[in-house]
C-alpha cells in the first residue's frame, strides 16, 4: 500500500499546483472527488482513508496534465453548467458560468412568447453554435423539469454546430441529461457553417458564437488551456461567402451571422447572442443597423456580455 491519504495527497497536489492555478486546492478537490467517487462532505470524512493503487496513478497523471494548464474538466470529461453535469472533450468550449445568464434570460423569453395566445404550435428554437450543447439541453430541461411544461408543449430545437466532433459531444449530452424519448425527439442535429445548411425559420435564435478578436486567441491559449481555436476566434472564416465582411476585432462571424440569421426568422423573432465585452457595443450598433431593436445584457460581473435582438 502506498503512503498517501486523501489528505497528504491533497497538499501534495495543491503545493504542486501552485503558480499554474489560480484555484489550486479547488482544482485538487475535484479531480479526487472524480478518482474516489466521493462528494465534498465524504472527501473530509475519509480525508485520513488511503487512496488505491489504481485511484492514485489516475491522480498523478491528472495532476501532470492540470500542470501544465490542461483544465480539468478536460481530464474529468465533467463540467457543471446551470446545475447539470455536462460532458465535454477537447473538441468544445468548457460551459463558462457568465453563460447562465444568457440561459436565464432564454427561460424568460420563451415562457413570455409561450404565454402569447398567438403561438399555437410549440416554438421553434436553434441553438446556434451549440457546443456541447449546453444551452439548449439547460433551457428545455428546465422548461420540463422547473417550469413543468409538458412535452407537446416544450419549443423544438435545432442544434447547429460546424463541428461534427462537437455535434456528437452534444448527442451525448441530450441522451445522458433528458432520458425521456419523447423529449429527446425535441431535438434535431444539423452540422453546418451558420445558416448554410439550415431550412427552418425559429421564433428564437440562442448563440454564443466564436468572438474573441483574432489577435488575443494565441494569448488566450497560451496558458495551455486547449479549448479549440474554431470555438473562439471570432475572424476565424471557414469559407468565404458573397457579401461577408470580415475584420480582426472578432466581429467577422458575428456579422455574418446576424445578416443569414434574418432569413430564419418567425415574426416577432428574437437573437440572443454572447458576445463578451469585446463586442456587445458593436454588435448591437450593427443590429440596429439591420433593422433590430437591441438590449445589452452583463454578465456576473456586471461587464457586458449578451445582445438581445428583435425585429
Amino acid at each position: 500500500m502506498n503512503d498517501y491519504t486523501l489528505r497528504t495527497f491533497r497538499t501534495f497536489a495543491t503545493k504542486k499546483l501552485q503558480g499554474v492555478s489560480a484555484t489550486p486546492d479547488l482544482d485538487v478537490q475535484v479531480l479526487l472527488q472524480h478518482a474516489m467517487h466521493y462528494d465534498k462532505t465524504q472527501l473530509l470524512l475519509f480525508a485520513d482513508n488511503h487512496i488505491p493503487n489504481e485511484q492514485l496513478e489516475w491522480l498523478y497523471n491528472a495532476i501532470e496534465k492540470r500542470n501544465t494548464g490542461f483544465p480539468v474538466a478536460y481530464i474529468t470529461g465533467h463540467k457543471e453548467f446551470y446545475g447539470y453535469d455536462f460532458y465535454v472533450t477537447p473538441e468544445v468550449l468548457i460551459p463558462k458560468p457568465d453563460t447562465e445568464v444568457l440561459v436565464e434570460r432564454a427561460l424568460q423569453i420563451i415562457l413570455e412568447k409561450m404565454e402569447d395566445s398567438s403561438n399555437i404550435e410549440p416554438l421553434k428554437i436553434c441553438d446556434m453554435c451549440t457546443g456541447s450543447g449546453c444551452i439548449g439541453i439547460s433551457v428545455l430541461k428546465t422548461l420540463y423539469t422547473v417550469d413543468k411544461i409538458p412535452v407537446e408543449k416544450l419549443p423544438q430545437i435545432t442544434m447547429v454546430d460546424i463541428s461534427s466532433h462537437a455535434l456528437e459531444v452534444a448527442k451525448k449530452n441530450v441522451a445522458q441529461l433528458l432520458p425521456d424519448q419523447e423529449i429527446i425527439k425535441k431535438f434535431t442535429f444539423v452540422q453546418s457553417n451558420l445558416f448554410n445548411n439550415v431550412d427552418d425559420t425559429f421564433d428564437l435564435i440562442l448563440t454564443n458564437p466564436p468572438y474573441v478578436p483574432s489577435s488575443m486567441v494565441d494569448e488566450l491559449l497560451a496558458d495551455g488551456r486547449s479549448e479549440p481555436r474554431l470555438a473562439l476566434d471570432g475572424d476565424m472564416v471557414i469559407e468565404s461567402l458573397e457579401g461577408d465582411e470580415f475584420n480582426t476585432d472578432g466581429t467577422s462571424i458575428i456579422k455574418q451571422l446576424i445578416l443569414q440569421a434574418c432569413e430564419h426568422l418567425a415574426f416577432n423573432a428574437t437573437i440572443l447572442m454572447e458576445t463578451g465585452e469585446y463586442n456587445a457595443l458593436k454588435t448591437a450598433e450593427f443590429a440596429q443597423m439591420q433593422g433590430f431593436t437591441t438590449q445589452i445584457h452583463t454578465d456576473l460581473e456586471g461587464d457586458y456580455r449578451n445582445v438581445e435582438m428583435t425585429l
